[in-house]
């Protein structure tokens, strides 16, 4: 009876969303759907090992970066950018590791960037996000795949861009104006279901 119990609870342990990092392979395969098709063979590819610590998976040829699924929540999301965005992301994801988190993790990054301590790129960099349920590592492909935009533009503003700071579906609109952190965002309206 023991032995069947610790069977089933290895079992459901291993068999839990986000229990563990999925293999290099499918961490790599599922984190490129993010990049445009014509940049993804070159990309860069950021993971996590079995800690969950970020390691390269893959090294790049172009100027894409792709971060596969953190491990450990029921969320999927992987996301390509810019590699002049990196050392703003890598700082992001160090502060997430304390601690640190939404408000107050932007704006210890923005502190970071006016005090010179964190690199910023100053022209346009782009991000892709794709989120959904989860990889289908058979098919190759993310199931309820959602992809969104985001254009890095530090010190961006209403009058420097032109564009609304309110949100509207499938319309570019600016958040964060003014910021280091300044980003045009374009996330189209999410398919009915």
């Amino acid at each position: 009876m023991k032995r069947n119990a610790l069977l089933m609870l290895t079992v459901l342990l291993a068999a839990a969303p986000g229990a563990r990092a999925a293999s290099a392979e499918d961490q790599i395969a599922s984190s490129i759907l993010a990049a445009p098709e014509e940049r993804r063979a070159e990309a860069a590819v950021l993971g996590y090992n079995a800690d969950g610590k970020v390691v390269t998976l893959r090294k790049g040829s172009n100027e894409l970066i792709c971060l596969a699924d953190k491990p450990g929540d029921d969320s999927f999301s992987v996301a390509c950018y810019h590699k002049e965005l990196e050392p703003f992301m890598a700082r992001g994801r160090e502060l997430q590791a304390e601690g640190v988190t939404g408000k107050a993790r932007h704006e210890q990054r923005w502190k970071e960037v006016d005090e010179g301590k964190v690199k910023m790129p100053t022209l346009p960099r782009a991000l892709y996000v794709l989120s959904g349920s989860g990889f289908d590592a058979a098919k190759g492909e993310v199931t309820e795949a959602y992809l969104r935009w985001v254009i890095y533009s530090p010190g961006a503003t209403p009058e420097s861009t032109g564009l609304s700071v309110e949100p509207s579906p499938g319309a570019p609109w600016l958040m964060y104006p003014g910021k280091p952190g300044a980003h045009i965002m374009i996330s189209p309206p999410r398919p009915k279901e």
